[in-house]
C-alpha cells in the first residue's frame, strides 16, 4: 500500500517508527546531496504577496521575493553558520556581522582613502540567461552595477538620505566598479552591497518593464517562471548558474532542486495545516500559540526558536495632539501591563525589552535594568501614575484616538484589543481600524497614518534601527518623530569608523528615545520556524542579507527517499 494514500493513523504509526529508527542510527544521514524535486516554502511573511518586481519602487520585501533570481554584490557567508560549525544563526532581518560577509557577484573588493573609495572586482563569466522577448543571454558587467545604482538613486521613491554619502559610481573596466564617497558611512556595504535595495537588474529588464514579473531576469540560481497573486511565486532552476556549494568538503553545482515555490497563504489555520500535511516543506514564521499542537500532530518536524527580528509597538504621532506631550506618551506606556502580556498573552514566549535594539546585537544592546530609571518606569504597570500624568497634561477625563492595524497579522489583530482594554482603564479609548497591507503600508509611507499605528518594524541593524524610525522625515518613521539634535547625533554616528565608539553612541541614543516614548513599547515575541527532516543542508537560517533568504533556499536539497518513507 502506498503510504501517501494511507489513513492518517497508519501514516502516524509509520512516521513514529521511522523517527525512532532514525534516532537509533538505523537510517544513515545521506552525505551526498540529491538533485531534483520541488521545495514548497512558506516564508516569514507567508500572508503577504510580493509588493513589487521593480527595485526602483523601493519595496522592503523585494529581496524576500526575488532573492533567488536577482543577486547582489555581497551576501552572508553561510559557511560561518552554526550548522557548519560557525557562530552565526543568520536569522536577523538585515544584520550581517563583519566576519560573515562573502562576495556574491563581487569576487573581491578593497577600500581606499582620500577620498574614501571601494573598488569591487566582479566575477567573470556570470551570465544573465536568455529571456525571450526581453534579452539574449549575456555576461554580467560593471555597467550593470552602475545602471542599477543610478536607477535606484534617481527613483522618486528613494528613502531620504540613503545614498547621500555617495559621490559617484563608475565602471573602471568591464569587471571593475569604483564607488567614490563624499564621506565615510558605517553602512556603506549594507546600503548598496547586501541591503534591501541592492539587487543588480539589467537594463533590458527595466526597458521591457521591470514591474511586470514576466520580464524579470537575473543571474541567480533560479528563474521566475510563474506568479499567481495571493497564491504562489514559482521559480525554476537556472542551469547556467555559476556558484557551487561545499558539502562534506566536496563542491557541488547549484541549485539542487528543480523548483522552489513561495506560497502565499493569508489564513493562519490554512498555512499551519499546509505544514502539518507536508504541503509546505518549510514554514519560517509560526506563532508561539501554534507550536504545541503542531509538535503533537506532526512530531517529525524540526524546529528553531528565536527572538523576533522586529519590534512591536503602537506609534503615537508626536506631531498630533495630545501626543506632542511626552507626559501623555509616557502615561500610555505605564497604563499597559507589559509583563502580563509576556506571561498571559504570549505564554512566556516574548521578551519584555527587545526593541529598538535586538538582544543579539552584542555591544549595542543594553538590558532594561541598564536603562535610565525614567525609561525603566515605562515598562512597569502603573495605572495610577498614568492617570496622574494625564491629569497633569489636562486630560483627566481621558481622550480617544484612532489606531490603524494590518489585518494581515493574526498576532496584531489579537493583541490590539488587549492593549485597548488596558488603556480603557485610564479613560483612553481606541478606535481600531483594520486595513489591508497595501493601504496600511501606504498610510505610513505617505505620512497620512492615524494618530495611533500598531506595527511590527524590523530592527534591520543597530544603526538603521535608530535612523529609519527616529530621524526626521524618514520613510519608516510612523510617529513622525523629529529632533534636530537626534538627527545630528545620528549623522555623527555614521561618520565614526571605530565600532566600539559607534556602539556607545547607539546605546546613548537608544536610552534617550526609549525614555521619550514616541511609541507604546510592547514586548518582542519569540518566533518559531519548522521544517520536515527531508529538507537537507538547512537548520532554520532565515536571511543571508536584508530580508533575503534566496541564497539559503538555493542550497537546500530534498532527501526523496526519506520523504517517501515518511509517507509523503
Amino acid at each position: 500500500m502506498n503510504l501517501s494514500q494511507a489513513k492518517p493513523a497508519l501514516r502516524s504509526i509509520a512516521l513514529t517508527a521511522l523517527l525512532s529508527a532514525a534516532s537509533m542510527g538505523v537510517i544513515a544521514q545521506a552525505e551526498k546531496p540529491q538533485y531534483g524535486g520541488t521545495l514548497n516554502i512558506g516564508m516569514v511573511y507567508v500572508t503577504l504577496s510580493p509588493l513589487s518586481w521593480d527595485p526602483a519602487d523601493w519595496a522592503w520585501k523585494f529581496g524576500q521575493d526575488t532573492g533567488l533570481m536577482y543577486e547582489q554584490l555581497f551576501a552572508a557567508d553561510l559557511n560561518k553558520s552554526i550548522r557548519k560549525g560557525g557562530k552565526h544563526a543568520f536569522v536577523a532581518d538585515s544584520w550581517l556581522p563583519s566576519d560573515a560577509i562573502r562576495g556574491e557577484l563581487a569576487e573581491s573588493w578593497k577600500t581606499m582613502d582620500n577620498p574614501f573609495r571601494v573598488e569591487v572586482k566582479l566575477r567573470k563569466g556570470v551570465m544573465f540567461p536568455e529571456k525571450p522577448g526581453v534579452m539574449k543571454a549575456r555576461e554580467l558587467v560593471a555597467d550593470d552595477v552602475v545602471y542599477s545604482f543610478t536607477r535606484l538613486d534617481k527613483s522618486p521613491k528613494k528613502v531620504p538620505t540613503y545614498f547621500d554619502h555617495v559621490d559617484k559610481v563608475e565602471a573602471k573596466d568591464k569587471h571593475t566598479v569604483l564607488f567614490t564617497f563624499k564621506n565615510y558611512n558605517a553602512e556603506w556595504d549594507y546600503r548598496f552591497g547586501w541591503g534591501y535595495y541592492s539587487s543588480i537588474v539589467p537594463k533590458e529588464v527595466t526597458e521591457a518593464g521591470a514591474g511586470n514579473w514576466k520580464n524579470a531576469n537575473g543571474t541567480g540560481p533560479f528563474m521566475l517562471s510563474d506568479y499567481v497573486q495571493g497564491n504562489a511565486v514559482t521559480f525554476s532552476k537556472n542551469n547556467q548558474y555559476w556558484d557551487k556549494e561545499q558539502i562534506a568538503g566536496q563542491p557541488y553545482k547549484m541549485p539542487f532542486v528543480d523548483k522552489i515555490v513561495y506560497r502565499t497563504i493569508k489564513d493562519e489555520a490554512s498555512y499551519l495545516t499546509a505544514l502539518r500535511t507536508a504541503k509546505l516543506d518549510v514554514l519560517e514564521g509560526i506563532r508561539w500559540s501554534a507550536v504545541e499542537e503542531l509538535k503533537k500532530n506532526a512530531p517529525g518536524l524540526k524546529w528553531k526558536r528565536s527572538v523576533d527580528t522586529g519590534g512591536t509597538f503602537v506609534a503615537m504621532r508626536v506631531d498630533t495632539k495630545p501626543f506632542d506631550d511626552i507626559r501623555v506618551r509616557q502615561a500610555l506606556n505605564m497604563a499597559v501591563n507589559k509583563q502580563e502580556i509576556v506571561q498571559q498573552y504570549y505564554g512566556g514566549n516574548a521578551v519584555l525589552f527587545g526593541y529598538p535594539m535586538h538582544p543579539d546585537y552584542a555591544g549595542y544592546y543594553e538590558t532594561l535594568d541598564q536603562m535610565p530609571v525614567a525609561a525603566q518606569d515605562l515598562f512597569k504597570y502603573n495605572p495610577d501614575k498614568a492617570k496622574a500624568l494625564l491629569a497633569e497634561a489636562g486630560l483627566a477625563k481621558g481622550f480617544s484616538f484612532k489606531v490603524q492595524v494590518c489585518s494581515c497579522s493574526p498576532d496584531h489583530m489579537d493583541l490590539l484589543p488587549l492593549v485597548a482594554a488596558y488603556l480603557d482603564k485610564v479613560n483612553v479609548k481606541m478606535e481600531i481600524q483594520p486595513m489591508e497591507y497595501g493601504a496600511f503600508l501606504s498610510a505610513m509611507t505617505t505620512k497620512t497614518n492615524a494618530a495611533g499605528y500598531l506595527m511590527r518594524n524590523g530592527h534591520t541593524n543597530p544603526t538603521t534601527s535608530i535612523r529609519k524610525s527616529f530621524v526626521t522625515k524618514q520613510t519608516w518613521n510612523p510617529s513622525q518623530y523629529s529632533d534636530p539634535e537626534m538627527d545630528k547625533r545620528m549623522a555623527a554616528t555614521y561618520l565614526e569608523r571605530d565600532e566600539s565608539k559607534r556602539q556607545l553612541l547607539i546605546k546613548l541614543m537608544t536610552r534617550d528615545i526609549v525614555e521619550k516614548a514616541p511609541y507604546i513599547w510592547l514586548p518582542t515575541p519569540i518566533g518559531y520556524s519548522a521544517w520536515w527532516p527531508w529538507v537537507k543542508n538547512y537548520d532554520g537560517e532565515l536571511r543571508a542579507g536584508s530580508e533575503r533568504p534566496g541564497p539559503i533556499h538555493a542550497r537546500m536539497w530534498v532527501d526523496q527517499t526519506m520523504k517517501k518513507k515518511m509517507g509523503f
